[in-house]
């Protein structure tokens, strides 16, 4: 029988994706199989799966680091918004319905079956699985029904890892808080804590580190020291994405308010040859920009009229003008045409809402959603080239008869007939070295060597070190022994 233990945290944005990576990876590396599991992830930043679905990027990243293909029983309910109150429900990798927010919380409890059914999947397969929660167990208020916190750890009888943020502050009142709102048989289940994101000597917190231990009763598992080297991994929230700090050709990507799979950026904010600018909203577009990207989208309706919101489209028109490039990927791409039609109201009410008509295409959303791994070659460089589609909507126009990329059995994309407009389906294109380097050679950079993939499994082993040196591995791994002991006492009755 597999062990299991769920981290948790005080509180949203406490490291718990980076966190379950490392300890997915440190305990790979003492030989142990390994698998990342989160029951409900939200996220618009998505990864396409082997067996044909989708997970949340996080837990892609968390399966890299165990050396294992994403798979949907890693994250069996994903939502991903649509609207300040709706988001789109995918359900082991296939959509399942869009909601409303008070609507979900009567759809949550029949979701556990599935939930449940994944994970013991996963369990038969591998000697550890390691769970990430989300949010914080401390909000009681969406206790009733819950499969992403507490209700899942009780439901496969699995022991808690509490994660405190000292780093936003009051990190001891966030975990005897804790104890103190949720119910004691929640409170039960919770095997021990850690602290992370220190900064300095950790001795000096070691009168605060035993006071916790002290007030809740619970086992102190170690400080985590903070780890400088996060940002050079796959951020999970657009917030994340470090703008470049290097000198030269300047990128500048609008930071739309439904921002989706934008990890296309994360390989270039890593070029020292490049300046990354996310561009947020109230901000007029750079007049020295090289080049601007149009991210992919959730609602590329809605972040059209965004767009419009901020005067992006005038800064837009201004930019080519210039003689500026720009690039539109998967929803950015379709914002580039004359218009984006939506008649059965997949996004949205039905309708058509006018784009920005830099490319001389038109796209019609349709139910179908691509979810496709894509090997290709881009045509303008020749360069080969990997990456993924996962979108709604069918795209045809004239400037279609300029493909982007060639996928062997198909083309992909379009591009202006002044050479400086380019739109495109495929994500993740810029992971991909020679290609990286001549599109950027294109604009300008000088080659940099970047190698992208290499250097996020460097870091992903850097992080191993840091998890194993100041957390009480052993520990942990015997308390997530708790719940394998618990099924064998089950079965001898």
């Amino acid at each position: 029988m597999s062990r299991a233990f769920m981290v948790q945290g005080t509180g949203s944005n406490v490291g718990k994706s980076l966190l379950v990576a490392g300890l997915c990876r440190a305990f790979r590396s003492r030989g142990v199989t390994v698998a990342p599991f989160k029951p409900q992830n939200m996220s618009n930043n998505a990864a396409v799966t082997t067996d044909g679905g989708e997970i949340g990027r996080a837990q892609a990243l968390q399966a890299l680091a165990c050396g294992l293909a994403p798979a949907t029983d890693m994250n069996p309910v994903l939502l991903k918004p649509e609207s300040e109150t709706g988001a789109q429900v995918v359900v082991q990798g296939q959509r399942m319905t869009t909601t409303k927010a008070m609507e979900y919380a009567a759809l949550k409890p029949k979701l556990m079956g599935a939930v449940l059914d994944s994970f013991a999947r996963l369990r038969a397969a591998y000697d550890l699985v390691i769970i990430e929660g989300a949010g914080s167990p401390a909000e009681i208020n969406l206790r009733a029904g819950d499969i992403a916190n507490m209700g899942f750890a009780r439901a496969a009888e699995v022991p808690v890892l509490l994660a405190g943020d000292i780093d936003r502050g009051g990190v001891i009142a966030q975990i005897i808080g804790t104890q103190a709102v949720i119910a004691p048989d929640d409170a039960a289940m919770i095997g021990g804590f850690m602290i992370n994101k220190f900064r300095g000597d950790t001795r000096l917190f070691d009168d605060g580190y035993q006071a916790i231990a002290d007030r809740t009763g619970w086992t102190g598992m170690g400080v985590l020291p903070w780890f400088a080297d996060a940002w050079k991994l796959p951020a999970e929230d657009a917030l994340d994405i470090r703008s470049g700090s290097g000198s030269g050709v300047k990128i500048v990507c609008l930071t739309l308010s439904r921002i989706a799979n934008f990890d296309d950026l994360d390989p270039l904010a890593q070029e020292p040859g490049v300046e990354l600018v996310m561009l947020q909203a109230g901000q007029a577009l750079p007049g020295d920009a090289d080049l601007v990207i149009l991210p992919g989208s959730k609602s590329t309706r809605g972040d059209l009229r965004f767009l419009r919101d901020q005067g992006w489209d005038i800064d837009l028109r201004a930019h080519h003008r210039r003689g500026g490039r720009i690039l539109g990927i998967c929803g950015g791409y379709q914002m580039l045409g004359r218009r984006v039609i939506d008649p059965d109201g997949i996004e949205g009410p039905p309708g058509e809402t006018p784009g920005l008509g830099l490319l001389d295409i038109e796209t019609v959303m349709t139910p179908h959603k691509s979810l496709t791994d894509c090997a290709a070659t881009h045509l303008p460089t020749g360069c080969a080239m990997t990456g993924y589609e996962i979108h709604i909507g069918r795209t045809q126009g004239p400037d279609c008869a300029r493909p982007f990329a060639d996928l062997g059995d198909r083309v992909d994309g379009a591009i202006r007939a002044d050479g400086l407009v380019s739109g495109s389906y495929l994500h993740g294109m810029f992971r991909q070295d020679a290609f990286r380097a001549a599109f950027l050679h294109s604009l300008g950079a000088a080659p940099s060597g970047l190698s992208y993939d290499a250097g996020v499994s460097a870091v992903l082993d850097d992080l191993a070190s840091h998890v194993a040196d100041h957390l009480d591995l052993d520990a942990i791994w015997d308390m997530a022994g708790r719940g394998m002991s618990r099924e064998i006492d089950a079965a001898a009755d």
